[in-house]
């Protein structure tokens, strides 16, 4: 039976205002909180709520014959709780059917993973540990920003215990290879990965309101006809997907909705079913190792990192970002941290590419600035306000190494204090205990004694003696 795996992106960063190299050293907030509300609200009430009802709808129509995956932000969820709450519970109620995987990833959609390791293993923790107080899940699968991945990455997930991972089908790393197996890393053979189909997915995302397209209308029974005439030995198709197309680049007028809706019931007719990575990789094997020297994701048509590293913009800005992420680790400032979080995103770096137009053209359709120039100046002018705050806790003059020492002393000695603290509470307490026993305990053989005690005999009273008479 062949398998056809769904998964739903959903992302959204915290967009910085306008900021001055005036506003260095006077102005420590740094985000749009307008465009971020506005845009959050509008997307989720088109498209976010229509489509998670819509899989609600499936999930109860098929019951486990339809099955799908979400991969969500911590970002996302920071703005979905603050500005559309209700997203959150509808959320909660597909994790509750069972039918739906919660895929691991970074918690701010960022670079860590090419920039450094530490921090791309401490953001997936932080990450999972969100979706597990909100949803009561674990992630074992992870699909990293953009489905950036490598064969150094691959290491970086193992050693988190990932036992398999969702990338990009990139054509230059499989040659005539198909995405439609289970492969596995070459430098990590008991990491499986699943690759993505993006030209099924692009029928889809792309050409599904199209009228140019020589497919067109693109309907529920065609498209699994699709799935169901690909060789039989390609036994999963991966189809990724970001969810803000339906309803939003699509929108509801097109029949995306009712497109979804249909597809289990002509899929069940082919034998083909909706499931979740987890279940593919415990029911297919691997047919292969697949090797990936250099890092691919699932963005342009080169399939590369270029849209966020890809010029000297970039480049310099993501160096300077990370040149105090140990820093920043090392200190107890929520504020800092919070912001550290938030300028990683990837998007702030997307924005500064000045790729070609055949490329880059929706770099500029998703930016919110004039010119990847004037994206590179206001982060640059954040990021200086955000570099004085970490040197303020940290002086630059004091070397990471020395910093880190130092740091590792303060705390060694205040768990000390702690611990100390601890046994003389518990000594005082025992103190106390004791006094109070010694004052309610009576002896049992006192007791018996007081009581067979002979009573002391009663010395007579002297003879009152007369008193003198008084004189008249």
């Amino acid at each position: 039976m062949k398998s056809v795996c769904f998964y739903f992106k959903i992302h959204q960063p915290f967009r910085l205002k306008r900021y001055r190299f005036f506003d260095i050293g006077n102005d420590h907030y740094y985000y749009d909180d307008f465009a971020n509300d506005e845009i959050i609200t509008r997307v989720a009430q088109q498209s976010y709520i229509p489509m998670a009802n819509t899989l609600l709808d499936m999930i109860r129509d098929n019951g486990d014959r339809f099955k799908c995956s979400i991969s969500i932000s911590g970002t996302a969820i920071e703005q979905l709780q603050l500005y559309v709450p209700e997203f959150i519970d509808l959320l909660r109620k597909l994790a509750d059917t069972g039918c739906v995987e919660f895929l691991s990833g970074t918690y701010s959609h960022s670079l860590s993973s090419l920039e450094d390791p530490e921090e791309f293993m401490r953001e997936v923790k932080a990450h999972d540990d969100l979706l597990h107080r909100l949803f009561g899940v674990r992630p074992s699968v992870i699909a990293n920003t953009e489905l950036i991945y490598d064969d150094d990455i691959a290491l970086l997930m193992k050693a988190m215990g990932f036992k398999c991972a969702l990338t990009e089908g990139a054509k230059h790393v499989l040659g005539w290879k198909s995405p439609d197996y289970i492969y596995r890393s070459a430098t990590a053979p008991d990491l499986e990965l699943l690759l993505t189909n993006s030209k099924l997915a692009s029928d889809i995302a792309d050409n599904f309101n199209n009228p140019e397209w020589h497919e067109y209308p693109l309907t529920a029974d065609k498209y699994v006809n699709w799935l169901a005439t690909l060789p039989e030995e390609e036994q999963v198709v991966n189809l990724y997907l970001s969810m803000d197309t339906f309803g939003g680049f699509l929108p509801a007028s097109t029949g995306i909705f009712d497109f979804m809706k249909a597809l289990p019931r002509f899929a069940a007719e082919k034998g083909i079913r909706f499931t979740t990575p987890s279940d593919v990789i415990k029911t297919l094997k691997p047919v292969g190792e697949l090797s990936v020297p250099y890092p691919i994701s699932d963005i342009d048509e080169a399939r590369d990192v270029s849209a966020w590293k890809g010029n000297i913009l970039q480049q310099e800005a993501l160096d300077k970002l990370y040149s105090v992420a140990e820093r920043v680790n090392l200190c107890t400032d929520r504020r800092l941290k919070q912001d550290w979080e938030y300028l990683q995103s990837s998007d702030h770096f997307y924005y500064m590419s000045t790729k070609n137009m055949a490329d880059g053209a929706s770099h500029a359709a998703f930016s919110p600035y004039d010119s990847p120039f004037a994206a590179f100046t206001n982060y640059m002018n954040v990021l200086g306000d955000f570099i004085v705050r970490v040197q303020d806790q940290f002086p630059e003059e004091i070397e990471n190494e020395e910093l880190n020492s130092l740091l590792l002393t303060i705390r060694n000695q205040a768990a000390e204090i702690k611990t100390l603290n601890k046994e003389l509470k518990s000594i005082r307490t025992n103190i106390l205990n004791d006094e109070d026993n010694k004052k309610e305990e009576t002896p049992v053989a006192a007791i018996e004694d007081h009581g067979n005690e002979e009573k002391p005999k009663k010395t007579p009273r002297a003879a009152k003696k007369p008193g003198r008479k008084k004189k008249s």
